[in-house]
């Protein structure tokens, strides 16, 4: 393998610390209807729409719709979508502080979430200033594993998969970027640490 020169990082299960529960669990008394509801109704199906362009007000009516007697909770989903993300997971952003203060890589971000939703974090976070750039999903209309958004990823970043890491918690995606020729960490939390780049 080349030497790497790029390190490319999901964000939502690998910095962010997000998970539709952190809302639902005060909604909901009964855990085992609250799991029922994010697999039927506010389901990963339905969420990943947004992540690939689909706006809220559209998708909140369209299960709506389907699921009248769950309104309060679908809008909610989209109302008080800032709970659902708990904060970040420290480890893994200090790794990416001593990558990026390494000077050795240039830094990268490619994460699937909406374009409405995604700067309710941006700023927020300082870590987020340390990526050279972020492609956002939502705001190209192509989400990964989808081979296309690894291209727009390597002409907008200019670099080159082979020397180019790959972190991410989705394994789809790790294949498809494997197919693209980048190097990657299946990321499953911080005992995979030890797996990145010296910094």
């Amino acid at each position: 393998m080349k030497p790497v020169k790029n390190i490319i990082f999901d964000l939502g299960g690998v910095l962010m610390d997000w998970n539709p529960e952190y809302l639902f669990n005060s909604m909901f008394d009964d855990k085992t209807k609250m799991q029922w509801f994010l697999e039927n109704v506010c389901n990963s199906e339905w969420n990943v729409q947004q992540d690939a362009g689909r706006s809220f007000s559209e998708a909140v009516e369209i299960l709506i719709e389907k699921h009248p007697g769950y309104e309060k909770e679908i809008k909610a989903y989209d109302e008080q979508w800032e709970t659902t993300i708990k904060g970040t997971f420290p480890e893994a952003v200090e790794a990416l502080e001593k990558l990026a203060e390494s000077g050795k890589y240039r830094i990268f971000a490619l994460t699937n979430w909406s374009a409405e939703k995604f700067p309710l974090v941006r700023n927020k976070y300082a870590f987020y200033d340390l990526f050279e750039d972020i492609l956002v999903s939502g705001e190209e209309k192509l989400i990964k594993p989808d081979p296309a958004i690894f291209e727009l990823a390597i002409s907008r970043f200019e670099i080159e998969p082979t020397e180019s890491l790959f972190i991410d918690d989705n394994l789809k995606n790790i294949e498809a970027a494997q197919k693209m020729g980048f190097q990657v960490i299946h990321y499953n939390g911080t005992e995979d640490l030890n797996k990145f780049p010296e910094y």
